[in-house]
């Protein structure tokens, strides 16, 4: 799509709530062709507010449950912003706008972003229909590029992710893996896990068993709640 939109004249950037040197960091594991703009202080989105362009969402919650799955300091003065999606002309003519509005079926802004091919149809779309049409209004009903994992099954594999003692995050880290992929290898954990307790229950007096198996659930569900109730703070970028 990048090689479409400067056909076109125009030019593509990624702006990103991580400092400027992850930016980096990204751009060069990623091996992107664009340029990434860090943006800690969410001045771009303030600005995109300012203008009527468009309002991106920002979690202003507690980063400690993205820390657990980074190796580097996670750093978000002022919370980091929700995906979305801008595409505008020299004239401030909006050919596209989307924005993720963080909630129960998007896995509070975890997945479900528009496709890079249908976003460029939209864009086209806007260009062949001429300055007289306007700014493109908000696009609430994309082209997804995968639908979201049942929420359990998400859980799931974050708690996976923690090696069963408490859910860790997928945060993106230098050099490490897609998501998709480990996401997949910490849910293959679950299986060899089960087999353990079964084993348990087999071998070892049950009653010892069933109280750590409740215990277990016990904390593990203590930690989900806490974790996910300290982080969950959605706020519109509007000042």
């Amino acid at each position: 799509m990048v090689d479409k939109v400067r056909a076109a004249g125009g030019e593509v950037y990624a702006i990103t709530s991580e400092p400027q040197y992850l930016a980096d960091q990204a751009h060069e594991h990623w091996n992107l062709n664009f340029e990434n703009i860090g943006d800690p202080h969410q001045e771009i989105p303030r600005i995109c507010n300012e203008r009527d362009w468009l309002t991106l969402y920002a979690s202003r919650g507690d980063t400690e449950f993205l820390q657990r799955g980074a190796d580097w300091t996670v750093e978000h003065p002022k919370g980091f912003f929700q995906p979305g999606v801008l595409a505008i002309t020299q004239s401030s003519r909006i050919l596209y706008r989307w924005r993720s509005v963080p909630s129960q079926s998007n896995l509070n802004g975890t997945v479900a972003r528009p496709t890079a091919e249908y976003v460029w149809r939209s864009i086209d779309d806007s260009l062949l229909a001429g300055d007289t049409s306007g700014d493109a209004p908000h696009d609430d009903d994309p082209e997804i590029d995968s639908p979201p994992p049942p929420r359990i099954v998400f859980m799931a594999a974050l708690i996976a992710n923690g090696w069963f003692l408490r859910a860790k995050s997928f945060a993106y880290s230098p050099g490490t893996e897609s998501t998709p992929v480990r996401f997949r290898k910490a849910f293959r954990r679950w299986p060899p896990f089960g087999l353990l307790w079964v084993l348990g229950f087999a071998l070892l007096p049950k009653i010892w068993v069933l109280t750590g198996l409740v215990l277990w659930l016990a904390w593990i569900v203590i930690d989900i709640r806490a974790t996910w109730g300290r982080m969950d703070i959605q706020e519109e970028i509007n000042e």
